[in-house]
């Protein structure tokens, strides 16, 4: 399970590392792809199985279905970790990202995030002060 809050610049050719905490829980490779909320999300190969499984099964006939899919996977890369843990993500992600210096990675269960500082900071700031309406909310746990 991912979970922490980590923050790591991108060098000089566009890398960022990957702290050991977190790629310690998978081999030396993920799959990234456009995330919600102007994020990235990155799964480990068994996880990204299970998700293809799961969006194999949805309608072709649906247009919303058809444009996120598109989406998803043409966002997505396969990518393992050079010897100092690090990712060089496509122009396309880092677009999609806003990435340009400063990132905040964040493990969250099943995957991990991959943010711009300051997206990060407008989103934390909002839902901080929603935190407890959004918990309440929260219909299938009990915490």
């Amino acid at each position: 399970m991912f979970m922490g809050e980590y923050h790591h610049n991108l060098d000089n050719k566009g890398r960022l590392i990957i702290p050991a905490k977190l790629r310690d829980q998978i081999e030396n490779k993920m799959v990234f792809t456009r995330g919600m909320e102007g994020c990235i999300f990155g799964y480990s190969m068994e996880e990204w199985q299970k998700i293809e499984a799961k969006l194999a099964k949805l309608p072709l006939t649906k247009r919303n279905t058809r444009k996120f899919m598109r989406l998803f996977y043409s966002g997505a890369m396969e990518s393992e970790f050079d010897k100092q843990g690090r990712v060089n993500f496509t122009s396309t992600l880092k677009a999609h990202a806003g990435l340009i210096k400063e990132c905040v990675i964040i493990g969250v269960s099943d995957r991990i995030e991959i943010w711009a500082k300051e997206r990060w900071d407008s989103f934390e700031e909002e839902a901080n002060e929603d935190y407890d309406d959004i918990a309440e909310n929260l219909d299938d746990i009990e915490l």
